[in-house]
């Protein structure tokens, strides 16, 4: 049970990471099509990650 709890926080954690460096690579202006902001890009990673 703990070695699963482990592995999902790891899994999450690796799901940030993406996130964050996916949204990194856009330009601030397709970041603007999406509505996003870059100072929101780690909230939004978190939130992702958490889903």
């Amino acid at each position: 049970m703990f070695v699963t709890y482990i592995l999902s926080k790891i899994r999450a954690y690796m799901r940030y990471r993406e996130t964050v460096r996916e949204l990194s690579q856009l330009s601030d202006r397709e970041l603007d099509d999406l509505g996003i902001s870059r100072f929101q890009i780690e909230s939004i990673a978190r939130q992702h990650a958490t889903a």
